[in-house]
């Protein structure tokens, strides 16, 4: 038996969103997710879905330092 109450929901993003968060253009989030390994997304009909924790491995990875 499945116990339904434990079950984790996942957070997405639309494109639409991360675009407006990083105040970019709409066609910066799609080129990024159309490069291999730069953020994977889900495409849902004509939308795409980027996980949450996708999102943040994402800004990991291109995170700067200022020495």
């Amino acid at each position: 038996m499945i116990n339904r109450n434990n079950k984790q929901e996942k957070e997405f993003y639309k494109a639409e969103d991360l675009a407006e968060k990083l105040d970019v253009n709409i066609m910066t989030i799609y080129r990024y997710i159309k490069t291999p390994g730069k953020l994977k997304a889900y495409k849902i009909g004509k939308e795409y879905r980027i996980d949450k924790k996708e999102f943040e491995n994402f800004l990991n990875k291109v995170k700067t330092t200022n020495n």
